[in-house]
Protein backbone atom coordinates (compact mmCIF):
# COMPACT_ATOMS: atom_id res chain seq x y z
CA UNK A 1 0.00 0.00 0.00
CA UNK A 2 1.35 3.53 -0.83
CA UNK A 3 2.30 4.98 2.48
CA UNK A 4 1.49 8.63 0.91
CA UNK A 5 -2.31 7.98 2.48
CA UNK A 6 -1.51 5.87 5.10
CA UNK A 7 -4.75 5.17 7.72
CA UNK A 8 -4.27 4.25 11.48
CA UNK A 9 -6.43 1.31 10.61
CA UNK A 10 -7.35 1.14 6.90
CA UNK A 11 -5.98 2.25 3.38
CA UNK A 12 -7.92 2.11 0.47
CA UNK A 13 -5.29 3.52 -2.04
CA UNK A 14 -3.06 1.07 -3.98
CA UNK A 15 0.62 1.94 -4.65
CA UNK A 16 -0.60 4.01 -7.10
CA UNK A 17 -2.35 6.52 -4.83
CA UNK A 18 -5.93 5.60 -5.75
CA UNK A 19 -8.56 3.84 -4.35
CA UNK A 20 -10.18 2.94 -7.85
CA UNK A 21 -8.93 -0.73 -7.44
CA UNK A 22 -10.60 -1.27 -3.98
CA UNK A 23 -13.94 -0.09 -5.59
CA UNK A 24 -13.82 -2.67 -8.75
CA UNK A 25 -13.06 -5.25 -5.87
CA UNK A 26 -15.43 -4.26 -4.51
CA UNK A 27 -18.41 -4.66 -6.13
CA UNK A 28 -17.30 -8.05 -7.93
CA UNK A 29 -17.13 -9.40 -4.24
CA UNK A 30 -20.52 -7.61 -3.85
CA UNK A 31 -21.90 -9.54 -6.79
CA UNK A 32 -20.71 -12.85 -6.03
CA UNK A 33 -22.31 -12.15 -2.42
CA UNK A 34 -25.58 -11.76 -3.81
CA UNK A 35 -25.40 -14.52 -5.87
CA UNK A 36 -26.75 -15.79 -2.30
CA UNK A 37 -30.07 -14.59 -2.06
CA UNK A 38 -32.21 -11.21 -1.86
CA UNK A 39 -30.29 -7.79 -1.21
CA UNK A 40 -32.42 -6.76 1.69
CA UNK A 41 -31.66 -10.71 3.19
CA UNK A 42 -28.35 -10.16 3.03
CA UNK A 43 -27.76 -7.03 3.94
CA UNK A 44 -29.50 -8.01 7.00
CA UNK A 45 -27.17 -11.51 7.65
CA UNK A 46 -24.12 -8.89 6.73
CA UNK A 47 -25.20 -6.44 9.89
CA UNK A 48 -26.00 -8.79 12.20
CA UNK A 49 -22.80 -10.72 11.51
CA UNK A 50 -20.74 -7.36 11.94
CA UNK A 51 -21.75 -7.50 15.34
CA UNK A 52 -20.66 -10.57 16.54
CA UNK A 53 -17.02 -9.42 17.11
CA UNK A 54 -16.21 -12.55 18.79
CA UNK A 55 -17.74 -14.91 17.07
CA UNK A 56 -16.78 -13.49 13.79
CA UNK A 57 -12.38 -14.07 15.70
CA UNK A 58 -13.24 -17.62 16.16
CA UNK A 59 -14.38 -17.93 12.41
CA UNK A 60 -11.36 -16.26 10.96
CA UNK A 61 -9.52 -18.86 12.88
CA UNK A 62 -11.16 -22.08 11.63
CA UNK A 63 -11.30 -23.42 8.18
CA UNK A 64 -14.27 -22.52 6.00
CA UNK A 65 -17.41 -24.97 7.33
CA UNK A 66 -19.52 -24.11 4.05
CA UNK A 67 -21.30 -22.26 5.97
CA UNK A 68 -22.42 -19.04 4.35
CA UNK A 69 -21.40 -16.99 7.14
CA UNK A 70 -17.55 -19.07 6.92
CA UNK A 71 -17.22 -18.26 3.53
CA UNK A 72 -18.18 -14.86 3.89
CA UNK A 73 -15.39 -14.20 6.46
CA UNK A 74 -13.14 -15.64 4.40
CA UNK A 75 -13.44 -14.59 1.49
CA UNK A 76 -13.51 -10.57 2.50
CA UNK A 77 -10.00 -11.76 4.53
CA UNK A 78 -8.78 -13.12 0.79
CA UNK A 79 -9.98 -10.15 -1.00
CA UNK A 80 -9.55 -7.42 1.26
CA UNK A 81 -7.06 -8.08 4.05
CA UNK A 82 -4.45 -6.00 2.15
CA UNK A 83 -6.46 -2.81 2.73
CA UNK A 84 -6.80 -3.69 6.90
CA UNK A 85 -3.22 -4.20 7.55
CA UNK A 86 -2.78 -1.80 10.42
CA UNK A 87 -5.93 -2.65 12.31
CA UNK A 88 -4.36 -5.75 14.91
CA UNK A 89 -1.45 -3.22 16.18
CA UNK A 90 -3.52 -0.17 16.33
CA UNK A 91 -5.66 -2.17 18.40
CA UNK A 92 -3.31 -4.10 20.47
CA UNK A 93 -2.19 -0.27 21.32
CA UNK A 94 -5.14 0.93 22.65
CA UNK A 95 -5.61 1.63 26.12
CA UNK A 96 -7.87 -0.62 28.39
CA UNK A 97 -10.46 2.37 28.41
CA UNK A 98 -10.62 2.48 24.75
CA UNK A 99 -11.27 -1.46 23.79
CA UNK A 100 -14.72 -1.26 24.42
CA UNK A 101 -15.11 1.60 21.91
CA UNK A 102 -17.33 -0.08 18.85
CA UNK A 103 -15.43 2.75 16.54
CA UNK A 104 -11.65 2.49 18.09
CA UNK A 105 -12.02 -1.20 18.23
CA UNK A 106 -13.39 -2.70 15.48
CA UNK A 107 -11.68 -5.72 14.36
CA UNK A 108 -10.00 -6.73 10.99
CA UNK A 109 -13.48 -8.59 10.01
CA UNK A 110 -15.68 -6.00 11.31
CA UNK A 111 -13.87 -3.75 8.69
CA UNK A 112 -14.59 -6.01 5.70
CA UNK A 113 -17.60 -6.73 6.63
CA UNK A 114 -18.59 -2.55 6.87
CA UNK A 115 -17.17 -2.30 3.90
CA UNK A 116 -19.21 -4.80 1.95
CA UNK A 117 -22.62 -3.14 3.93
CA UNK A 118 -21.78 0.00 2.31
CA UNK A 119 -21.39 -1.20 -0.83
CA UNK A 120 -25.20 -2.95 -0.11
CA UNK A 121 -26.60 0.00 1.11
CA UNK A 122 -25.64 1.95 -1.75
CA UNK A 123 -27.17 -0.18 -4.31
CA UNK A 124 -30.04 -1.05 -2.19
CA UNK A 125 -30.89 3.00 -2.11
CA UNK A 126 -29.29 4.94 -4.80
CA UNK A 127 -32.80 4.75 -6.31
CA UNK A 128 -34.45 6.32 -3.60
CA UNK A 129 -32.02 8.44 -2.52
CA UNK A 130 -32.06 10.12 -6.38
CA UNK A 131 -35.85 10.30 -5.98
CA UNK A 132 -35.81 12.17 -3.29
CA UNK A 133 -36.58 16.09 -3.05
CA UNK A 134 -34.54 16.74 -0.53
CA UNK A 135 -30.89 15.22 -0.38
CA UNK A 136 -28.51 16.76 2.26
CA UNK A 137 -25.09 15.65 2.10
CA UNK A 138 -22.77 15.40 5.31
CA UNK A 139 -18.85 15.65 5.04
CA UNK A 140 -16.35 15.15 7.59
CA UNK A 141 -14.42 18.01 8.56
CA UNK A 142 -11.26 16.46 8.57
CA UNK A 143 -11.55 16.72 4.32
CA UNK A 144 -10.85 20.40 4.09
CA UNK A 145 -7.26 21.95 3.15
CA UNK A 146 -4.86 21.89 6.21
CA UNK A 147 -2.71 24.33 4.65
CA UNK A 148 -5.66 26.96 4.76
CA UNK A 149 -7.60 28.66 7.36
CA UNK A 150 -10.96 27.33 6.72
CA UNK A 151 -13.53 29.91 6.89
CA UNK A 152 -16.79 27.48 6.71
CA UNK A 153 -19.78 29.33 8.44
CA UNK A 154 -23.08 28.27 9.64
CA UNK A 155 -26.21 28.30 7.28
CA UNK A 156 -28.99 26.13 6.89
CA UNK A 157 -28.96 22.64 8.94
CA UNK A 158 -25.20 22.91 9.57
CA UNK A 159 -21.55 24.53 8.37
CA UNK A 160 -21.37 24.74 4.53
CA UNK A 161 -17.99 25.36 2.79
CA UNK A 162 -17.11 28.75 1.68
CA UNK A 163 -14.70 28.09 -1.53
CA UNK A 164 -11.47 29.68 0.39
CA UNK A 165 -9.10 27.05 -1.03
CA UNK A 166 -8.91 25.59 -4.42
CA UNK A 167 -7.07 22.62 -3.00
CA UNK A 168 -9.46 22.09 -0.34
CA UNK A 169 -11.32 18.36 -1.30
CA UNK A 170 -14.30 19.55 0.75
CA UNK A 171 -14.47 22.70 -1.82
CA UNK A 172 -14.27 20.37 -4.60
CA UNK A 173 -17.05 17.72 -3.21
CA UNK A 174 -19.46 20.64 -2.23
CA UNK A 175 -19.18 21.82 -6.07
CA UNK A 176 -20.20 18.54 -7.66
CA UNK A 177 -22.42 17.74 -4.74
CA UNK A 178 -24.22 21.04 -5.89
CA UNK A 179 -24.06 20.18 -9.56
CA UNK A 180 -26.42 16.92 -8.94
CA UNK A 181 -29.20 19.27 -6.73
CA UNK A 182 -27.41 18.08 -3.27
CA UNK A 183 -27.31 20.33 -0.16
CA UNK A 184 -23.72 19.78 1.51
CA UNK A 185 -23.01 20.29 4.94
CA UNK A 186 -19.76 19.91 6.70
CA UNK A 187 -21.04 18.08 9.58
CA UNK A 188 -20.85 20.06 12.79
CA UNK A 189 -23.41 20.48 15.08
CA UNK A 190 -26.53 19.13 13.65
CA UNK A 191 -28.30 16.10 14.96
CA UNK A 192 -29.37 14.10 12.14
CA UNK A 193 -32.82 12.42 13.84
CA UNK A 194 -33.93 15.77 14.81
CA UNK A 195 -33.89 16.95 11.55
CA UNK A 196 -34.68 14.15 9.72
CA UNK A 197 -37.87 14.23 11.83
CA UNK A 198 -38.35 17.99 11.19
CA UNK A 199 -38.22 18.11 7.33
CA UNK A 200 -40.46 14.61 7.01
CA UNK A 201 -43.45 16.58 9.34
CA UNK A 202 -42.39 19.67 6.57
CA UNK A 203 -43.77 16.72 4.21
CA UNK A 204 -40.18 16.51 2.65
CA UNK A 205 -38.48 13.53 0.78
CA UNK A 206 -35.21 12.97 2.68
CA UNK A 207 -32.28 11.52 1.08
CA UNK A 208 -28.69 11.61 2.95
CA UNK A 209 -24.90 10.78 1.71
CA UNK A 210 -22.42 10.60 4.01
CA UNK A 211 -18.51 10.53 3.81
CA UNK A 212 -16.46 9.45 6.79
CA UNK A 213 -13.75 6.72 7.83
CA UNK A 214 -15.80 3.10 7.09
CA UNK A 215 -16.59 2.63 11.20
CA UNK A 216 -18.02 6.15 11.32
CA UNK A 217 -19.88 6.12 8.11
CA UNK A 218 -21.35 2.31 8.94
CA UNK A 219 -22.77 4.17 12.19
CA UNK A 220 -24.54 7.32 10.41
CA UNK A 221 -25.73 4.87 8.18
CA UNK A 222 -27.06 2.88 10.44
CA UNK A 223 -28.84 5.61 11.93
CA UNK A 224 -30.27 6.81 8.46
CA UNK A 225 -31.82 3.94 8.06
CA UNK A 226 -33.18 3.43 11.44
CA UNK A 227 -34.83 6.83 10.80
CA UNK A 228 -36.77 5.68 7.37
CA UNK A 229 -34.13 7.68 4.95
CA UNK A 230 -32.65 6.17 1.84
CA UNK A 231 -28.92 6.89 2.60
CA UNK A 232 -25.39 6.37 0.37
CA UNK A 233 -22.25 7.04 1.15
CA UNK A 234 -18.13 6.61 0.72
CA UNK A 235 -15.27 5.55 2.95
CA UNK A 236 -12.57 8.13 3.16
CA UNK A 237 -9.39 6.49 1.65
CA UNK A 238 -8.27 6.10 5.08
CA UNK A 239 -8.73 7.19 8.19
CA UNK A 240 -6.29 10.04 9.57
CA UNK A 241 -7.91 12.56 11.75
CA UNK A 242 -7.22 13.36 15.27
CA UNK A 243 -9.51 10.99 16.74
CA UNK A 244 -7.11 8.19 15.71
CA UNK A 245 -3.70 9.85 15.08
CA UNK A 246 -4.06 12.82 17.85
CA UNK A 247 -3.95 15.38 14.91
CA UNK A 248 -4.77 16.00 11.76
CA UNK A 249 -3.40 14.48 8.31
CA UNK A 250 -4.32 15.04 4.79
CA UNK A 251 -6.85 13.28 3.41
CA UNK A 252 -9.21 12.27 0.27
CA UNK A 253 -11.97 10.56 -1.36
CA UNK A 254 -12.71 9.02 -4.57
CA UNK A 255 -14.25 11.69 -6.41
CA UNK A 256 -15.06 9.22 -9.45
CA UNK A 257 -17.19 6.98 -7.04
CA UNK A 258 -18.98 10.20 -5.56
CA UNK A 259 -19.68 10.81 -9.30
CA UNK A 260 -21.21 7.58 -9.84
CA UNK A 261 -23.60 7.70 -6.92
CA UNK A 262 -24.51 10.88 -7.73
CA UNK A 263 -25.39 10.82 -11.90
CA UNK A 264 -24.47 7.17 -13.15
CA UNK A 265 -26.76 4.42 -13.63
CA UNK A 266 -24.32 1.59 -12.96
CA UNK A 267 -25.59 1.29 -9.73
CA UNK A 268 -28.96 0.92 -10.66
CA UNK A 269 -28.69 -2.70 -11.72
CA UNK A 270 -31.03 -6.14 -11.11
CA UNK A 271 -29.40 -6.17 -7.74
CA UNK A 272 -31.62 -3.50 -6.53
CA UNK A 273 -34.80 -4.98 -4.82
CA UNK A 274 -37.89 -5.27 -6.11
Amino acid sequence: MSNSIRGKTYTLCDDGGGSDGFYARLSAVADDVLDHGNPVDVLGQVVAMSRQKRLLKKIAGAPSDGTFASGLVHTLRMQFAGFTTAVAAHIAGLPLTQRWDRTLAASEEQYHLYMLEIELRNRLNIAPFRACDCRLAFLPHCLHDLGAQCRSAPRGEDYVCKGCSKACSINAVSKMLRRHGVRPYIWRTANLGSLFRRLKREGRRVGALGIACIPELVSGMRLCAGAGVPVVGIPLDANRCARWWGEFHPNSVNLRKLENLLGNDTLLSVHSPA
